[in-house]
């Protein structure tokens, strides 16, 4: 596993939904990549919502998002829900044999945080 980019971002003020876009894009560009180069997606956000203009404005698949549920069924801290769903993320790259993984996720209030990581082929 290897992380390639992070991002950190905040939303203006009341607009939490919106606070995982940017900083998806700021771990994409970190990694030189684009959504088009991601195979799985996984999010922490405590609203549909929230993956809804996630998908729209970044233009992922939802299909490609949150295929084995969400962090929140565990509870909504981020930093233990995050962790387990970037591990779920690493799981699901590995079942896929391999790629690259974005996790993005609200960290509190108006803010966000994300990563972009590959797992590699473990075949190989």
């Amino acid at each position: 596993m290897r992380l390639h980019g992070f991002g950190l971002a905040r939303a203006e003020l009341a607009y939490m939904p919106e606070a995982t876009i940017p900083a998806a894009h700021n771990a994409l560009a970190q990694a030189g990549r684009g959504i088009a180069d991601i195979d799985a997606v996984k999010t922490h956000n405590p609203f549909a919502v929230n993956d809804l203009v996630f998908a729209r404005e970044t233009g992922a698949d939802l299909m490609r998002m949150n295929n084995y549920g969400c962090s929140l069924v565990w509870g909504h801290p981020q930093a233990p829900m995050g962790t387990r769903a970037i591990i779920e993320l690493i799981e699901e790259l590995a079942l896929r044999g391999g790629g690259f993984g974005l996790f993005a996720g609200c960290a509190a209030g108006d803010t966000a945080m994300a990563v972009v990581l590959e797992v590699g082929d473990a075949r190989a």
